[in-house]
């Protein structure tokens, strides 16, 4: 999902690296909080999520910060059993004409997640549980994005 954002990069940067950015919009994501000693984006950092979904019930995820590009770019990873990704998701940020392209993406896996009891209990509803998720994702992702410009627009007036 992408948002031409008019503002300049340290502005964006210090949105997309607010880990409770997405507490904001999502009906799922509950609450979120630094690990240990952390307490902002920086390779190796880890933060806890609390979730709660109607189909999945709650839980708790532990993410790891793998790759930071200050005013660029900053990727986390879903840690899984014995901290394999279960997922992988990103903030990007790119100059435009008039302020920002702010990016958000996720990839699922390679470890299992979530989903995998569901699949595993239905196998035949496979495609149907996993592009649910998807859309799910897609929706967070677009209420993120319009968070950050709403953010942006309230503090231009």
């Amino acid at each position: 999902m992408t948002e031409r954002i008019p503002c300049d990069a340290d502005t964006a940067w210090a949105l997309v690296t607010d880990i409770e950015l997405p507490v904001q919009c999502s009906a799922e994501l509950a609450s979120v909080e630094w690990e240990g000693t952390a307490d902002r984006v920086e390779p190796g950092a880890r933060f806890r999520g609390r979730n709660d979904h109607p189909a999945f019930g709650s839980w708790e995820t532990v993410c790891e910060v793998v790759e930071v590009e200050p005013k660029r770019r900053w990727v986390w990873r879903v840690l899984g059993p014995d901290d394999a990704t279960s997922a992988t998701w990103a903030f990007e940020i790119d100059p435009a004409r008039d302020g920002v392209i702010v990016r958000q993406w996720a990839r699922m896996g390679p470890a299992p997640s979530g989903l995998t009891p569901a699949i595993t209990a239905t196998p035949e509803l496979e495609g149907r549980i996993v592009t649910r998720r998807l859309e799910e994702w897609a929706n967070g992702m677009r209420a993120n994005l319009a968070w950050i410009r709403d953010q942006v627009d309230s503090d231009s007036h």
